[in-house]
């Protein structure tokens, strides 16, 4: 089988763990970056849960594309679905992406699944930074997991105003 992408919209991004030939910017359509998953684990806890990131239905976002060997498939892919599917909060999807060249290509992409009970819907900027504030998981302090995110897009050159006001209402002196 020949290469395949991923896309990264959050940790991947900063943390791939996968073997990649080519990194590029790319957008999704039909999807946004959000602070729609209720995490009981590595940034929360069942009785105070935080969030993390999930692709959620609506708008555009822009992360980063993988294009991974295809003799590597088997090992990625197992080794994602390790990673997003713990508690399957996410669906494995393959979705269009249009690279930062001009080109559209097929991506693994993890989507929420607005079914599931650590769904936690369309928070506003408020909402989520008052779940976010003082929660900590097994992976640690959920106000730096976003603060990190926002840096990783930052330094990328990659806005997303939404997660900007968050980080803002959640660490007013740690943001511009």
């Amino acid at each position: 089988m020949g290469d395949f992408w991923v896309f990264g919209y959050g940790s991947l991004i900063w943390r791939p763990g996968f073997a990649h030939v080519e990194t590029q910017r790319a957008r999704l359509h039909g999807y946004r970056r959000s602070l729609c998953v209720y995490s009981f684990v590595h940034r929360g806890t069942r009785e105070r849960p935080g969030l993390v990131l999930g692709l959620d239905r609506g708008g555009s976002c822009v992360g980063l594309a993988f294009r991974v060997p295809g003799d590597l498939r088997d090992e990625v892919i197992a080794y994602l679905r390790e990673r997003e599917l713990v508690t399957n909060v996410y669906l494995e999807r393959m979705l269009k992406i249009r690279l930062d060249d001009g080109g559209t290509v097929d991506a693994v992409a993890y989507i929420v699944d607005r079914q599931h009970k650590q769904y936690a819907g369309a928070l506003d900027a408020a909402e989520a930074a008052a779940v976010v504030r003082g929660a900590v998981g097994q992976s640690g302090i959920n106000e730096d997991y976003v603060l990190s995110t926002l840096e990783h897009l930052e330094a990328l050159g990659i806005r997303d105003h939404w997660l900007e006001e968050v980080a803002r209402l959640v660490a007013p002196n740690a943001t511009s």
